[in-house]
Order: C-alpha cells, then sequence, then structure tokens
C-alpha cells in the first residue's frame, strides 16, 4: 500500500526550512537548491509543493504574517482591558529569540514584497488590521466609544506599530536580545501613558 502523504504538511514543513535558511543566512541563502537538501528533497521535487522560488517566498511571507496575527490575537478573554492591550503590544515586539528569529524573516522579506503587488497589499491590509485593532483596545481602556471618535487614538495606535517596527528592525543588530529590556520599559511607560 503506497504512503499516504500530507501535502498541506509538507508545505508546512518546506516553509519553515525556508524561515531558518532566511534566519541564518539572509533571503540570497533560501534557494530553490538549500530549500530543497535542508528539507531533504531531491532538487526538483520541490516544484510538487512550489512551483518557484517565489511561490516559496510568497508563502513564508504569509506564515509569519499569520503567525504575527495569531500571536497577537491569542489572548485570555478574562485579561482586563489594559492586560489585553498590554498583551497586544507586546506580542508584535521584540521580546524573545522567536520573535527576534522572525522579525529577521519579515525583514528580509519585505524588500520582496515591494515589487510584489499582491505581497505588499497583504502586508498593507496586515498593517490596516494591526491598526484597527490596537486602536479598539485603546479606546477600551480610555473608556472612549468606537475609535474613530478619537483620532488620537487612531494616531497613538500608528505610533506603536511604527516603535514596534523600528524595534524589528533595531532587533537585527542585537539578535542576542540585548534591547528586551528597553523594548519591556517601553510598554511600561506606553501603559502609564494611556491609562493617565
Amino acid at each position: 500500500m503506497p504512503k499516504i502523504i500530507d501535502h498541506d504538511q509538507r508545505r508546512r514543513e518546506i516553509i519553515e526550512v525556508a524561515k531558518q535558511l532566511i534566519i541564518e543566512g539572509g533571503f540570497d541563502a533560501a534557494t530553490m537548491r538549500s530549500i530543497a537538501a535542508a528539507a531533504g528533497f531531491a532538487n526538483g521535487a520541490l516544484k510538487r509543493y512550489f512551483p518557484s522560488k517565489d511561490s516559496i517566498v510568497a508563502a513564508t511571507f504569509q506564515s509569519v504574517l499569520a503567525e504575527m496575527s495569531e500571536r497577537m490575537g491569542d489572548t485570555d478573554p478574562a485579561l482586563s482591558s489594559q492586560e489585553s492591550l498590554r498583551h497586544y503590544v507586546e506580542a508584535a515586539l521584540p521580546l524573545d529569540e522567536y520573535r527576534i528569529a522572525s522579525a529577521r524573516v519579515l525583514l528580509a522579506l519585505w524588500e520582496y514584497s515591494v515589487a510584489n503587488a499582491e505581497l505588499a497589499e497583504l502586508y498593507r491590509a496586515h498593517l490596516a488590521s494591526w491598526r484597527s485593532r490596537l486602536a479598539e483596545r485603546i479606546a477600551a481602556v480610555r473608556g472612549h466609544g468606537e475609535p474613530e471618535d478619537a483620532p488620537e487614538v487612531t494616531a497613538l495606535a500608528s505610533e506603536i506599530i511604527s516603535t514596534s517596527i523600528g524595534a524589528n528592525v533595531t532587533s537585527l543588530m542585537y539578535p542576542d536580545g540585548s534591547l528586551i529590556p528597553e523594548h519591556q520599559a517601553y510598554v511600561h511607560r506606553l501603559m502609564r501613558h494611556i491609562t493617565r
């Protein structure tokens, strides 16, 4: 009886290999040949799952964005509005080894996504959703109605996103996590500012 292959699982494994290669050597390290070798495939076997490097890159980019969204949305419903906001802000910051590595992958793929209209739109949609959900949480903490009723809430959400992106970029130069205390201090100051 022939072995049943879970093609979706294989695709996920290939994406994880691509992420690891990007973490270790940057975007150029993730060639079709290196991905196939690291995944234990014959050179042409990847084409069953991904027809080109572009398709692997697109799937990897989508995977990193989905993981980020999941991490931010993974909150305990029993949390207070302040705790929920803190969790949401911290989820996007490079506060551990895994998130620093994820930032490396995402940032390596940004340049590629700029030249790919579909991926650029995907990232813009991610940013819009991030801003909207963040503004909702800020408004809940501040006791506002809807975020659009308070322009400063949306402005603050945009500021937090810019700070998070900057922290992720900076983490590339400090992969040892030495900036984590600074990022944690930022969250503490931010929460004091929002709740006063």
